[in-house]
């Protein structure tokens, strides 16, 4: 991060100031429900999820009343506590910060794993109770597996066909047409600032450009290409001397045509 911050122009206000230091903010980045990732959490990890909640629910039946509740955290195991903090303290710090994303509350996700396996190996070393009770969490756990299997798998396919069918590698194939058509042209060229940063990484470029510079740089004859969204496109087209709208556009589905992009040329 240093690094980025020392030679790589704009790198703070990007990645140090808007990505990260915004976050605890709520003027930048659209703020998200206390409870936004606790749903997340239990469909994300599912059937796991609901197998733990099982789980739960089952040892506390299993004790004696009114002691239940309090004794399981007197016969808790330091490594299982330590495991629950875990889980439980990453989901509330990461709900408190009120930018939220779904994949930023991914990193609970191992913790989970491993206090569900000591939740089947705790009860499973209860020798006190009866074997059938002792082997009835392995059949839980072998139903869950069968179940986690054929969603993944069918979640999986259908994905793929879908991804197909929508085109869903648009903005890669326009990213390696517009460097191949750069290359081949010599052209020097950047990207008009866009909702997809993905678009970036495609275009093998570091930074977007704002519009007001896009046009002084095109005027100025230091560009001879840019990338814009096709919203912007013509817009910024009547500022541009000499600009030509490309062959070249990424293949978006009809319901994301919003996010379609073009490549102007001289």
């Amino acid at each position: 991060m240093t690094g980025g911050i020392l030679f790589q122009p704009g790198f703070f206000n990007e990645v140090v100031i808007r990505e990260f230091a915004a976050r605890f903010a709520e003027t930048v980045h659209r703020p998200q429900p206390l409870y936004f990732y606790l749903p997340h959490v239990l469909h994300k990890f599912a059937p796991w999820s609901v197998l733990m909640i099982v789980l739960a629910i089952a040892d506390l039946r299993s004790r004696k009343c009114p002691a239940g509740a309090g004794s399981v955290f007197r016969e808790m195991s330091p490594a299982t506590f330590w495991l629950l903090c875990w889980s439980l303290g990453g989901l509330v710090a990461m709900s408190l910060i009120p930018s939220k994303r779904v994949d930023r509350i991914f990193p609970v996700v191992p913790p989970l794993c491993l206090l569900l396996a000591a939740q089947i190996s705790g009860r499973d070393a209860a020798l006190r109770r009866p074997v059938g009770a002792a082997r009835r969490p392995y059949l839980w756990v072998v139903i869950a597996l069968l179940v986690s299997i054929l969603f993944t798998s069918g979640y999986t396919i259908s994905k793929v066909f879908a991804g197909y069918r929508d085109h869903r590698d648009a903005l890669a194939v326009f990213g390696r047409d517009v460097r191949h058509q750069a290359e081949m042209h010599h052209w020097r060229y950047e990207v008009v600032s866009a909702k997809d940063e993905a678009l970036l990484l495609y275009l093998r470029k570091t930074y977007f450009i704002e519009r007001d510079q896009a046009v002084a740089e095109w005027n100025g004859g230091n560009l001879d290409a840019l990338v814009a969204s096709r919203a912007k496109a013509s817009a910024l087209m009547r500022e541009l001397r000499d600009a030509a709208l490309s062959q070249l556009k990424s293949n978006q589905r009809r319901e994301e045509q919003g996010r379609a992009y073009v490549l102007i040329t001289r």
